[in-house]
């Protein structure tokens, strides 16, 4: 598997509270079910999924390794070392060229990259309200002009098993549109199921598609 600057790179603040998630991986955790969920896998065989590909908060890979299954070029990336560990680990049985970061994906300007698609199962919905506004500046400049960003989130028919906000946000269609409006196109919006090993019937969820513009051609002096 190719190196890369950012992998062991010192991105990640000692101070971090979201190093605290390679804790969620000392047992398996329920969003780890085993294959790629199944929205995605739809988009993939529909060839909506293109070019070089980016899953952010990508866990142990399954996303990550159904891309490179395509012939595509793909990139893992996430702040849970041990995740990361067992993702490169089916790579290499895999024999699949997956590249995997350590990196902050609140931060996805700093990888001096840009991608054709991003894929989000359940990152964005972890993300604190004073973290969106720099988590869609970076995306946008991680996306290629054009590139799209697909994303699996918690929805607002979700709600805790315990009184209070436990876990993920849930998340309204106007919070979505409100924080990517500055930012990126929003093409659909649809009622979704994210797969977990909790529950058979998985949980409630919005699966999002959005590109972030094409370039403009410069404007021609007249003749």
């Amino acid at each position: 598997m190719a190196e890369h600057p950012s992998q062991d790179s010192a991105n990640v603040s000692g101070n971090n509270p979201w190093q605290r998630l390679d804790d969620l991986y000392t047992t398996r955790p329920p969003w780890e079910i085993g294959h790629p969920q199944p929205e995605f896998l739809r988009l993939a065989r529909s060839g909506a999924i293109r070019g070089r590909v980016l899953d952010i908060g990508c866990g142990t890979g399954e996303h990550v390794l159904m891309c490179t299954d395509l012939g595509l070029d793909a990139t893992g990336l996430d702040l849970a070392a041990t995740a990361l560990r067992t993702a490169q680990d089916k790579a290499r049985s895999h024999g699949s060229a997956a590249r995997f970061l350590h990196h902050d994906a609140r931060r996805l300007a700093e990888l001096g990259e840009q991608f054709d698609t991003v894929l989000d199962c359940g990152l964005f919905h972890m993300l604190d309200v004073d973290d969106r506004p720099a988590f869609t500046r970076g995306l946008h400049a991680a996306l290629r002009p054009g590139g799209r960003y697909f994303m699996l989130c918690f929805s607002d028919l979700e709600r805790p098993r315990e009184p209070g906000t436990v876990g993920p946000h849930r998340l309204t269609r106007d919070a979505l549109t409100a924080t990517f409006a500055d930012t990126l196109r929003i093409d659909s919006l649809e009622r979704a199921t994210i797969e977990i090993t909790l529950d058979p019937a998985g949980i409630h969820a919005w699966l999002a598609a959005m590109t972030k513009a094409p370039a403009q051609a410069p404007a021609q002096a007249p003749a």
